[in-house]
């Protein structure tokens, strides 16, 4: 419950904690509140209407509260875990500051306090500045599609290209607060249509923020699309869910995004049988090396293009994202050379990680594909001999098929699995 208006998220969340948004009401139902509830005079008759209206609770957060949960929600969104960040969350009510770092809450100030820069800069500053709320996401739209950029100087930054960045310079911000302070009837309809329900708070909004940015000295802010309600959510999970990452929940979500985006039920179906083997033969491996110290033809090329100059994952860093783009565009067709250009720029760490991820997940696309294969559940071993993977299903053969085409292209797989791993592979299916 915010000052300007009610924001209401249902999620689902899986064992693990990932949490996905779905459209259907949900039981439990968290209900928080913020400043202007918190500076009512009547909270406690707000609070026992709305609990004889409608059967919430409503928790009224306090400042250090609020600011907390805009930094969890941050973290669902941006891959700041391990930096110290500066969070500005421009409200209806109160502008706060948040230092967080490693998912701690080291300061938090208001803007209202004096002394503002002296506190900032007294926890020994910051690394990266990110900004929350309705009106900062709506400057970055409007930098994004060029509002103001006539003002920017020399215009070195703009127009962008299809890759959305999710931040803007000192000098975009200036532009836009040019634009939007324009007067005269025409530029305001304009002003109107661009920012919608949110036009008349934005004059205020951006003049405020560019003057945060003089006064703490900052020249570049990066945009969470996550804040407070996102940060509840995943403190609610982190208690629910032993070994809840904060880190994890933007990686994911962006993924499934995309998928969902390409792929119809029948992609995603299979996506997911696929990683359920890829899964499995990692976690196989895994434990064996601690234990011992869109169109069909050409869609591997179209989903690395489409990953790699899309913004679409969020939450991964760019090392990060071009390593799942070459593992794309490499989980079939030729075996890819594990010298070639594209990878010189990664540490020798990083391209043995490509090595092993691509062997598993070539192969795991090739059994998938497998019109024989039906498995209830697969188990990954070791032993003298080699590798293992068995596969459980009913009424099943004795033998892993390996005839046709699809047998030449496991062939293949189990040949570069060897040449990777260094050990045999070997395939059977059991009865359940």
């Amino acid at each position: 419950m915010g000052t300007n208006s009610f924001k209401m998220l249902i999620i689902q969340t899986d064992k693990t904690g990932k949490f996905l948004t779905i459209d259907r009401h949900k039981d439990p139902t968290i209900c928080v509140a913020t400043a202007t509830v918190r500076e009512a005079n009547n909270v406690f008759d707000f609070k026992r209407s709305v609990l004889e209206s409608i059967g919430f609770e409503v928790s009224v957060l306090p400042g250090e509260e609020e600011a907390r949960f805009v930094y969890l929600g941050v973290l669902q969104f941006l891959p700041v875990f391990d930096k110290r960040v500066l969070v500005i969350d421009i409200g209806g009510g109160s502008t706060e500051f948040v230092i967080g770092e490693k998912g701690n809450v080291v300061l938090g100030v208001s803007f209202e306090e004096s002394e503002l820069v002296e506190k900032i800069k007294a926890f020994g500053g910051f690394e990266v500045v990110v900004g929350t709320s309705g009106t900062i996401r709506a400057i970055e739209k409007a930098v994004f599609n060029g509002y103001g950029k006539e003002y920017v100087e020399g215009n070195e930054v703009l127009p962008r290209d299809c890759k959305r960045e999710w931040k803007f310079s000192r000098g975009e911000l200036s532009g836009v607060v040019e634009r939007v302070c324009r007067e005269g009837e025409e530029e305001g309809v304009k002003r109107e249509g661009f920012f919608k329900r949110r036009s008349e708070f934005i004059v205020a909004g951006s003049v405020l923020l560019e003057e945060i940015f003089e006064a703490v000295g900052i020249e570049e802010m990066e945009v969470s699309e996550y804040a407070l309600g996102e940060g509840v959510i995943a403190e609610t999970l982190s208690k629910s869910f032993e070994g809840y990452d904060l880190n994890e929940n933007a990686r994911w979500q962006s993924a499934v995004r995309l998928a969902t985006r390409f792929s119809g039920k029948k992609g995603i179906k299979s996506a997911a049988r696929c990683s359920s083997i890829a899964k499995e033969i990692f976690e196989g491996l895994r434990k064996w090396s601690e234990g011992s110290s869109m169109v069909k033809q050409g869609y591997h090329k179209q989903s690395y293009h489409i990953i790699m100059n899309g913004n679409h994952l969020q939450g991964y860093s760019a090392e990060e994202v071009k390593l799942i783009a070459l593992l794309t565009r490499h989980h079939r067709k030729k075996f890819p050379n594990f010298d070639e250009s594209s990878l010189q720029e990664f540490a020798d760490e990083l391209k043995q990680k490509f090595r092993v991820l691509c062997a598993i997940i070539r192969l795991s696309v090739v059994l998938q594909q497998s019109d024989g294969l039906n498995f209830q559940d697969m188990e990954f071993l070791h032993s003298q001999e080699g590798f293992k993977l068995i596969f459980r299903e009913a009424g099943a053969i004795a033998s892993f098929p390996l005839a046709g085409d699809m047998g030449k292209e496991l062939r293949k797989e189990l040949e570069h699995f060897k040449t990777v791993f260094q050990q045999n592979l070997l395939l059977e299916v059991l009865p359940e």
